[in-house]
């Protein structure tokens, strides 16, 4: 396997978290569990023509894209095609981030997958036609920069207040959404729509997900896992709220997902 990322520079280095290509010689398992961040993804299949995404509740339901993946955000687990996406470019925006390049309202996008086509046009194809020619993973990185600069330039400008908020609800302990509120100068209402619109979720939904992702970070960390610590250090009132949000968000016990896990933290190998 080899995997690499990359990390734009400014301004992308303000929505992008990073890039990342991946390629494999061999398929361990044709299936595997995504779980959820609060983010949107942007994935191109380098190997085959379409990517498939499997219905999480009926593995024999799928959709079929052609070439180019928008994703999310996703407040519960999506299944993937591991077997065909054997070589894979895609980017991790920071949640909200996405905003500016998809031209309609993130909240449109929650718990979907979209083709880039339907959102760019012919760039979309383009694009993907001359990552396909590039010779090195550098290389296609640079192209998706520009890719990116390009449809930078026509967009509006994220909110500041949503930017201040997202940074809140990312923090260890989650300050309650009243607070957060309090301190932006926006009504309730009107702040609640602007965040679905550049995040996709709630404001209080995203920081479900986040207090998820925050579990999930402490799980990599820990050896000897004391469940009651776990829910106590990520905010959860008890041990049963705990519980409940996991198994709504990985569709897993938190035991059966710490048996299950592989490489990455957010993807769970399913049987072939």
């Amino acid at each position: 396997m080899r995997y690499q990322t990359y990390i734009p520079r400014p301004p992308l280095a303000n929505f992008v978290e990073l890039f990342w290509w991946y390629e494999s010689d061999r398929v361990i398992h044709t299936k595997e569990r995504v779980l959820p961040t609060g983010a949107v993804q942007l994935i191109i299949n380098l190997h085959e023509d379409l990517i498939r995404t499997y219905n999480p509740h009926n593995p024999e339901q799928f959709q079929s894209f052609l070439g180019c993946l928008v994703a999310g955000p996703y407040t519960e687990f999506t299944v993937i095609d591991t077997a065909s996406q054997v070589s894979t470019l895609g980017v991790s925006f920071k949640p909200g981030g996405s905003f500016p390049f998809l031209k309609l309202p993130t909240c449109e996008l929650q718990n979907m997958d979209v083709s880039l086509d339907t959102l760019w046009g012919a760039a979309a194809s383009r694009l993907r036609e001359q990552l396909l020619e590039a010779a090195t993973p550098r290389a296609r990185f640079r192209l998706l920069e520009r890719a990116l600069l390009a449809q930078l330039t026509e967009s509006p400008a994220p909110h500041p207040a949503v930017a201040f908020a997202v940074r809140e609800l990312q923090k260890p302990i989650i300050p309650p959404i009243s607070m957060v509120t309090d301190q932006i100068g926006l009504s309730p209402r009107c702040f609640i729509q602007r965040f679905r619109q550049e995040v996709g979720l709630t404001p209080k939904l995203f920081g479900r997900v986040q207090r998820f992702q925050q579990v999930l970070r402490c799980l990599q960390q820990e050896h000897s896992i004391d469940w009651a610590d776990v829910a106590l250090n990520c905010g959860y009132f008890d041990q049963a709220h705990f519980i409940h949000d996991f198994q709504a968000f990985s569709g897993l016990s938190p035991t059966v997902y710490l048996a299950r896990r592989n490489g990455h933290y957010n993807h769970v190998s399913l049987p072939n």
